[in-house]
């Protein structure tokens, strides 16, 4: 019995040890992260995606001491940028902005994606909401969105919209919108948001669903025109943009989202201390008030609560992919 005592003591000690070692390897592990520059994948210039990954970068680079390189992908509405990151090593060492274009709609609309949006990556944080407003070239002669509406229905040959790409949120919202409404506006893709944006500036089409941050400027300088904004409460970065619900027109909703993804097996310290890091970046008054001045709200979770969302988003708009006919192709 006294044996059994001893070896029983014995067996737990050497456990406890076990676990002890284990724990202070992975603190070593977070302390020395990052330990070289960390490459963070993001959209084409003038997008929400870079907006964000430029100011969180930024931020980072100073809390870690090592540089954060932007690395801009314009195209296939961030699935480039998307196909990429899923492929990199999972060190750590390349991180993602992603979004509903690359992680909660492109399998609908793809027959053969070069990544699977769940199971390649780790979902670490959302960093920012962005609201989505129905934009419009000033040539267009309509200041409210019933106009719009109505002048849609009856303009000869119908009128065109600009998206940051197939299955990016502008598109998607656009979809939403038309099933809402009953409009059949038509869908012009653009390799990214800014150049959606420079689609519906020139004239090259007569609308856009753009995300307030992207479309923030344009409208204060009068190039653009807002008629509404797809958010249930009017938007805080965009506070004088009426939302469509105001303007009897409930059940649109959709706002801009992004977040940060590692790819699969990112080692699960790596992933905590990323979350704690931009969030306490993002939580910042200072971020608060960047943000919102270029049309976006700071938004964190942590990596369990972002990948319910994530979940969400993708059951979501695969109904409204659905809804639309839109086909894989």
């Amino acid at each position: 019995m006294k044996t059994l005592r001893i070896c029983t003591f014995q067996l737990l000690w050497i456990l406890f040890t076990i676990c002890s070692v284990q724990s202070s390897y992975g603190l070593q592990i977070e302390e020395a992260y990052p330990a070289r520059p960390v490459r963070l994948i993001t959209g084409s210039p003038g997008s929400t995606a870079e907006i964000t990954a430029r100011f969180v970068g930024q931020r980072l680079v100073e809390r870690w001491g090592k540089q954060v390189v932007i690395d801009g992908r314009a195209g296939a509405g961030g699935i480039i940028g998307a196909e990429i990151a899923s492929r990199s090593a999972p060190d750590g060492y390349t991180l993602l902005i992603g979004h509903i274009g690359t992680h909660a709609s492109p399998q609908f609309l793809f027959k053969k994606l070069a990544y699977d949006p769940v199971k390649d990556f780790i979902p670490i944080t959302l960093t920012t909401v962005s609201g989505i407003a129905l934009v419009v070239n000033p040539a267009i002669p309509t200041n409210q969105l019933k106009e719009f509406v109505l002048y849609s229905k009856n303009k000869s040959g119908g009128l065109s919209y600009a998206s940051a790409g197939g299955g990016s949120s502008s598109q998607l919202s656009a979809e939403l919108f038309n099933q809402a409404v009953g409009a059949k506006l038509v869908h012009v893709a653009y390799k990214g948001a800014g150049f959606a944006l420079t689609g519906v500036v020139s004239g090259e089409v007569q609308a856009a669903f753009l995300s307030t941050t992207t479309a923030s400027i344009q409208v204060k300088a009068g190039k653009l025109r807002a008629l509404a904004v797809f958010s249930k409460e009017r938007f805080p970065a965009a506070p004088d943009i009426p939302t469509a619900t105001e303007q009897g027109f409930p059940g649109i909703d959709s706002v801009v989202w992004f977040g940060l993804f590692a790819p699969a097996k990112t080692p699960i310290q790596y992933i905590k201390k990323i979350n704690r890091d931009v969030a306490e970046v993002l939580r910042s008054p200072e971020a608060r008030n960047t943000l919102l001045a270029q049309g976006a709200e700071p938004s964190t979770t942590s990596p369990e609560e972002f990948s319910q969302f994530l979940m969400s988003e993708i059951k979501k708009w695969g109904a409204v992919i659905k809804n639309a006919g839109i086909q894989p192709y």
